[in-house]
């Protein structure tokens, strides 16, 4: 009963009624044929559209396509409505256009209103801009804090390993000091023992006494051990130079560091240089480097996903293992980084969430749950992705694609 009481044509509003009320509206009220007719408009449609300092003799279909942008006419057509913006003169409007279809007749209305304190709203659009800057501006830098706050976690956790990788080397040039100065010491007692013949009268009645300084010294042992024992001095010190300047570009941060042309394999080295002392009780570490070209990237921040996916691996490596590194080209203008262990692999169930963050399977206390995490905001950030592969007792394979060069 109440539906025919709804529909029934008696009870439609007459065209004088619907005339007056759109005069009393605020809002601007049309209603045309899908072939442009117009049909009805109220007066502050009429201003709206013939809104100018001349005239405006175009017909009311162009006044119309100059109104509304020119994909709203078929988007209400195909889902019955469309909403926007719309500047209108010095004025902006808020637009609702609706679409109806009935007996192969169509019809289109638009309600429209102005947006009261123009200024106001353009100075209140521009502060809540300044608030979302200000908040992106403090959401990068505690994210920066962060990957900065987790380089230094890897490096405390690793700081052990580290200290033992410079101290040996030092140790064993400590100890090649120790025996040059024995050797310096043999060698000046023969240097003064041949002035001592230059200066006498007779210097071969000294020959004896230099051959019993030679004898005694072992002077023939020296002149071989001397330069084998200079090179391991220079090599340790070239190992503790090395590992030294590793850990400063490992531990950079400077927000303003800008995108470089870099060799990947240099960085992966440099990672590997760091963390060998946790690898290399256990695990064989083969390079399948392919011809890579210079990557523009962030090599510090690609440095920390690097050292994270390692330590990973060699964490899943129970006793022995073998972690592959390999890289290649995908296409043109992508490269790829792979990681391979033998480890324990991930179950199934945890797959899907090792990139999320705070989640570890690792006992209380032995990591944060971010490592992945934040490695897959580095790669997303070089607009690139990070796959893994993995199956219990199968290992894990870990694949990173990179463009070449960063999209403008």
């Amino acid at each position: 009963m109440t539906d025919q009481l709804f529909f029934a044509p008696s009870l439609l509003p007459p065209q004088d009624v619907l005339r007056a009320l759109g005069e009393k509206m605020q809002e601007g009220l049309l209603l045309f044929g899908a072939d442009g007719r117009l049909v009805f408009a109220n007066p502050v449609a009429h201003a709206g559209l013939e809104r100018g300092d001349a005239p405006d003799r175009r017909s009311f279909g162009e006044r119309l396509a100059g109104f509304l942008p020119g994909d709203a006419l078929a988007q209400a057509r195909a889902n019955g409505s469309w909403s926007g913006s719309l500047p209108v003169g010095d004025h902006l409007v808020i637009a609702h256009l609706y679409f109806h279809e009935a007996d192969g007749a169509g019809y289109f209305l638009v309600i429209f209103h102005n947006i009261e304190g123009q200024q106001d709203y353009e100075r209140e659009l521009q502060q809540r801009h300044a608030e979302l800057r200000q908040a992106y501006l403090r959401l990068n830098g505690a994210q920066d804090k962060l990957l900065q706050s987790e380089k230094m976690a890897s490096i405390g956790q690793l700081a052990a390993g580290v200290a033992h990788e410079i101290n040996n080397p030092i140790g064993y040039v400590h100890s090649n000091l120790g025996s040059l100065q024995e050797y310096l010491r043999s060698l000046f007692t023969l240097i003064e023992a041949y002035e001592r013949a230059l200066r006498a009268p007779d210097p071969k009645a000294l020959i004896p006494e230099i051959d019993d300084i030679r004898n005694r010294a072992d002077i023939d042992f020296i002149s071989r051990d001397l330069p084998q024992l200079m090179a391991e001095s220079r090599e340790g010190i070239e190992r503790v130079t090395r590992i030294v300047r590793d850990l400063k570009d490992f531990s950079y941060s400077d927000r303003s560091e800008s995108w470089k042309l870099v060799d990947l394999h240099a960085g992966l080295e440099s990672t590997i240089n760091i963390i060998w002392n946790e690898l290399k009780y256990k695990v064989t570490l083969e390079r399948r480097y392919g011809e890579l070209p210079l990557v523009e990237c962030l090599p510090s921040e690609l440095n920390q996903v690097y050292m994270n996916l390692l330590l990973n691996a060699g964490q899943a490596i129970a006793e022995r293992g073998t972690i592959t590194v390999s890289t290649g080209m995908e296409g043109t203008d992508q490269v790829w980084i792979q990681l391979q262990d033998t480890g324990a692999g991930i179950p199934a169930d945890l797959l899907q969430r090792i990139f999320d963050p705070f989640f570890t399977t690792k006992p209380v206390g032995s990591g944060t749950g971010l490592g992945l995490s934040i490695s897959y905001g580095i790669i997303n950030k070089h607009h690139g992705r990070i796959d893994v592969e993995s199956a219990p007792g199968q290992g894990a394979t870990f694949r990173i694609v990179l463009p070449v060069r960063q999209p403008r």
